[in-house]
């Protein structure tokens, strides 16, 4: 993809084109940013189920027309029964089965708790009309959802009801097959009908309780009943180039604005340079130092990531301790995990910036067979250790590698931007806003160019400085000539995740993009 999409009437990007069309039709049919993004996430829900649904968390970055931005905080917390004791033969919190779904899911109540702001006139039954149709009728299995399955068949395949799903003839699907989940369609229609929130306290709460515990899981109906989204306020920073909004702990949003902050004292010039790319990386490495010193359930937090973000000392004294001539050391304990993420913007002047993920492909892996849900396995970033900043306490939030990205501009342009890819998305997101905000490329140009990653992210479990190989050769010298241990991926390497952004201009023009590393598309009015 090589050109960025403009209009002038709405523009929704995802990661999968149906689910970007599905937004657009509501967008057509009257409704805002706000209603289309439910859309948008129900269909990404059935044809991205190895990434995202139903079952996991997620987070929004919400502008509306006046210019008041907000945040909403759909995690959810650690079970009650998830005590240390359950998991006394554990050496970790395991990552599959039923110990792994271990937490909440708060993706629905974010839905909710994000129609309820926005307001809007469209009944749930037409925003969740596609995602319906797709899961009962069945939708295409993508050569993403096909490979991943087939690199962790050996696991998932014993996970409580997943073959059942997934392998009902006893065969892996292949790319182009369809697959259908008339479980997730019942679900999907029932909330049409009585609400999102028989999710957590009606009958549907019932049949999700009922099933977790049968798979294994601690997570209780009391668990589900007492599950909120939060509305607050995000973090943000000043740069040069204006406002740039991120979310709140427990998610790494801190990270991905203090890595642009130092960036910019550090002199970047958005050029793909070794100079350029070695800046961002090292600024990189103190955030996440920073972040995993600091970032947990906000409740427990002794540190205000807003307070460093606005001391303008602070960060100027971070940055001058990073060296320009050479590499910090490396490697430093880092995070993985897949998710979906995606902008939407109306002609009304709302935008939204959102991500929900599983976690680890598929999550947990387990299946609830009533409902066809795939439940998240989030929880398996508690330490069991005791006394950590993140041990296993029931009720607490795990850490997110989650975090939607927004800024508002000092041209008065507005930019959704966000990727999936665990350590990955605070640095593609630098990517996005060294080459679009501070080069002036487009968006697609933006996204399409090579990448960079520091660390393990979704599908790698190095922790080296990775490269596509689209990068001249001189680049991957330099920067190993700095110290880096560089390793060249693929050219267009899914490691790097599945970006997007959408950006409107004074004159209420949009443009955007999608990567064409995902089945994205954008779609528009």
């Amino acid at each position: 993809m090589l050109f960025s999409a403009r209009s002038r009437k709405g523009m929704v990007t995802a990661p999968h084109h149906l689910a970007a069309q599905a937004g657009r039709d509501i967008l057509k049919a009257g409704g805002n940013a706000v209603e289309a993004a439910v859309a948008v996430a129900a269909t990404l829900s059935v044809v991205y189920p190895h990434m995202t649904g139903l079952g996991g968390d997620g987070f929004w970055l919400i502008r509306r027309p006046d210019g008041e931005t907000v945040a909403i905080d759909a995690c959810g917390r650690l079970a009650q029964n998830a005590t240390p004791e359950l998991y006394a033969e554990c050496d970790s919190v395991p990552w599959r089965g039923g110990l792994a779904a271990n937490t909440v899911a708060g993706t629905v109540a974010g839905w909710s708790r994000a129609l309820a702001y926005a307001g809007g006139a469209l009944p749930l039954s037409t925003l969740l009309a596609d995602a319906i149709d797709h899961a009962e009728s069945g939708m295409v299995v993508t050569e993403s959802m096909a490979g991943l399955m087939a690199a962790h068949l050996d696991v998932l395949s014993y996970m409580p009801n997943f073959s059942g799903l997934f392998l009902p003839q006893g065969d892996m699907p292949i790319a182009g097959a369809v697959h259908s989940n008339p479980a997730l369609a019942r679900t999907l229609r029932r909330l049409a009908n009585a609400g999102l929130g028989d999710f957590y306290h009606g009958k549907l709460a019932d049949q999700i309780a009922a099933d977790l515990a049968s798979c294994g899981s601690p997570v209780s109906r009391d668990d589900l009943n007492h599950h909120e989204a939060l509305l607050t306020k995000p973090l943000e920073t000043t740069l040069h180039h204006g406002r740039f909004f991120n979310m709140v702990a427990p998610t790494q949003g801190a990270a991905s604005l203090l890595i642009l902050a130092l960036a910019e004292r550090l002199g970047v010039t958005g050029a793909d340079t070794v100079d350029d790319i070695h800046r961002w990386v090292e600024a990189t490495k103190a955030a996440f130092i920073w972040r995993d010193r600091v970032i947990a359930d906000p409740a427990i937090m002794e540190t205000s990531p807003q307070a460093l973000l606005s001391d303008q000392a602070a960060l100027d004294d971070m940055a001058a301790s990073i060296d320009l001539t050479r590499a910090a050391p490396w490697p430093h304990q880092t995070q993985q995990g897949d998710t979906t993420w995606f902008g939407v913007m109306d002609s009304q002047g709302w935008a939204v910036s959102m991500i929900q993920s599983l976690y680890f492909e598929f999550g947990s892996g387990i299946v609830l067979p009533e409902s066809g849900l795939v439940w998240q396995n989030r929880g398996a970033s508690f330490d069991l250790v005791p006394g950590r900043l993140r041990s296993l306490v029931p009720g607490r939030k795990p850490f997110h590698t989650l975090n939607p990205a927004m800024a508002a501009l000092n041209d008065g342009s507005l930019l959704a931007y966000g990727t999936m890819g665990g350590e990955g998305q605070p640095q593609t997101q630098a990517a996005i806003a060294a080459r679009n905000v501070i080069a002036g490329l487009s968006l697609q140009e933006s996204i399409t160019a090579p990448r960079w990653l520091l660390g393990r992210t979704w599908g790698e479990t190095t922790t080296t400085l990775k490269m596509e190989t689209r990068f001249g050769p001189e680049i991957l010298e330099g920067l190993s000539a700095l110290g880096h241990d560089v390793e060249s991926l693929t050219p267009f390497a899914t490691a790097m995740g599945h970006a997007g952004a959408i950006r409107r201009y004074e004159d209420g023009t949009m443009e955007g993009a999608t990567d064409p590393r995902s089945d994205g598309g954008v779609a528009a009015l």
